[in-house]
Formats: structure tokens, sequence, C-alpha cells
């Protein structure tokens, strides 16, 4: 890992979604590292804590853990920690399920939302809370 680069994780169980993440991630200055599941991004959080800037997690994983609650677990770890939700059919429950000063991006969505908001998530402290 390149110490300069800010390393993200990423949850997508969706392979063609995780490359297009990826791709616009890395394109935008920022080192993907990429988790299957929330299991595992749980495990990655808690094992590696300060090793990722930010999370963007998608809400339905597979395993038994989903995106609200592995953001949930990121906030236990660092309550700072930046947050940005990738969802189809459960964008609406972010007002109730998303942590605070996160962004939700309503799949499909440009590539050049989510690194925006990631940078803006990242370098702004301007809070983003759900409405």
């Amino acid at each position: 890992m390149n110490q300069n680069v800010p390393v993200i994780l990423v949850i997508e169980d969706d392979d063609a979604i995780q490359v297009v993440v990826e791709d616009a991630l890395s394109e935008g200055g920022f080192e993907p590292a990429v988790a299957a599941s929330g299991e595992e991004a749980v495990t990655l959080l808690t094992g590696m804590q300060g090793a990722y800037r930010a999370l963007v997690t998608d809400i339905r994983l597979r395993g038994k853990i989903n995106g609200w609650e592995v953001a949930q677990k990121a906030r236990e770890i660092d309550p700072e920690f930046p947050i940005i939700y990738m969802s189809g059919a459960n964008a609406a429950e972010w007002s109730s399920k998303g942590v605070p000063n996160s962004v939700m991006l309503e799949k499909p969505f440009a590539t050049a939302q989510l690194v925006t908001a990631l940078a803006n998530l990242l370098n702004s402290g301007t809070p983003i809370v759900p409405a």
C-alpha cells in the first residue's frame, strides 16, 4: 500500500459493479481494498484499524451482515469514519438506517459522483446527515 494514497475499503459482492467502483477510485487517486461480504469487511476493519480512510459499501451483501451493520461497526471503531452507501432497492432506508454524516448513492450512479462524494467526506468535515 502506498502511504500517500488513501485506502478505501469497498464492500460489493457484484463483480461487475466492484470492478467499476475499483476503477473509479483508482482513477480518482484512491487505493481500493475490496471485501465481498460484510463479515470480511468487519474482520478487516477490526484487524487493520487505521489502515482505511473511508468505507464504500453496498447494502445487500453475501453473508449475514449487511452494509448498514458494517457501517455501524466502522463507526464503533471510529465515530468520524467516512461512509458511502451504494444501493438500488434500499436507498430509501438511508434516512432511518444510515449513520450520521454519510452519503447514499442510488444505483445506477455516475462514477464521478462516487469520487466527488468521497473527496468531500475526506476533505470537508461538513456534516451530511440523512434527510
